[in-house]
């Protein structure tokens, strides 16, 4: 699997050290805009990368490179993956996908097309012990309700008051805590619970009309999921099944999924963790990468269908925001 990444920020520094370490994962070439590229030759430099681009579509036409990993701002999502199906490359994308699930299905059409692989970043769904969580739902019998809060204080909080707008807290680039942070609950939830049958969304606005943080509650078929996500205010992470029998929890925050706890009535409470790696985006690396090695497309479709749920939830909570 040969990856040419896109992107300079964060997100972009703990996927190259993810990469780093899986054996068969190699990064081939990083793109950056010009006024990054001091940045970008750090980096390249960093994890012994070979090429360094400035120019997107110069990187699309390289033949060294099976993937691309898009790791730019939300709203250049769609575009700049559209543009590597189109050249017959591979893509992963950071979360959230895209900015509408009408952008996402013609991603996915794109890709289902040219039989290419595409891929969601998103960590917790990957992770060994959200499987095993998942694994282990029908010793809690039937599952009545679902909490998850996943509440971090921004560290561009403090200049977002001041009245500097960052591209997570701006509703253009498709930010703020819907997308940013609380996109991680819903995607555990619909992945124990499946899509929902409704979706009602309750937040703090912003003085520029971003969601600071807010509240997601979901009619599943059967049970009822609660999803809280913030960006101006802390809390410890968790995420929690319950059912008639015991209730599965999460501990910490869920993106990560460092360790859970089952806890079944009249015993002894239990916690597993099946985790090692200490960057948690090894594990979706891995995944794809073994997709990709066995051709299993259909596996890869069966993400993107969960992902495409997900995108509606997201995209119907936005709508609720932009309606008042």
């Amino acid at each position: 699997m040969r990856i040419g990444v896109v992107g300079a920020g964060n997100i972009v520094n703990m996927c190259l050290d993810a990469l780093a370490q899986i054996d068969d994962v190699v990064c081939e070439a990083l793109c950056v805009r010009e006024a990054s590229k001091t940045k970008g030759q750090q980096l390249c430099d960093q994890y012994a990368i070979n090429k360094l681009y400035t120019d997107y579509a110069s990187m699309l036409t390289d033949s060294q490179i099976d993937f691309i990993y898009i790791g730019i701002p939300n709203n250049m999502h769609f575009d700049y993956a559209l543009q590597a199906l189109n050249a017959n490359k591979h893509v992963v994308c950071e979360k959230p996908f895209t900015t509408t699930a009408e952008e996402l299905t013609i991603l996915m059409d794109t890709a289902k097309q040219k039989d290419l692989f595409l891929f969601e970043a998103i960590t917790n769904i990957h992770s060994p012990n959200v499987k095993l969580f998942r694994e282990k739902l029908p010793l809690i019998g039937d599952i009545k309700l679902v909490q998850g809060n996943y509440s971090q204080l921004s560290s561009r909080y403090a200049a977002y008051l001041q009245g500097e707008v960052h591209p997570a807290f701006d509703p253009k680039a498709s930010g703020g805590a819907l997308y940013d942070i609380n996109i991680y609950n819903i995607h555990l939830a619909c992945f124990m619970l499946g899509a929902p049958t409704s979706i009602q969304y309750t937040f703090n606005r912003g003085f520029n009309g971003i969601d600071m943080s807010g509240v997601v509650v979901m009619q599943h078929e059967k049970a009822i999921s609660m999803c809280a996500g913030a960006k101006d205010s802390d809390s410890e992470g968790r995420f929690v099944v319950q059912g008639d029998k015991g209730y599965l929890a999460i501990q910490g925050i869920p993106n990560v999924a460092a360790s859970f706890e089952l806890g079944l009535k009249g015993q002894e409470v239990q916690t597993f963790n099946l985790n090692h790696a200490d960057n948690h985006m090894v594990y979706e690396f891995q995944d794809f990468n073994q997709m990709f090695k066995e051709n299993d497309l259909a596996q890869c479709y069966r993400y993107l269908e969960h992902s495409l749920e997900v995108m509606k939830v997201l995209q119907a909570g936005r709508d609720q925001v932009n309606a008042q």
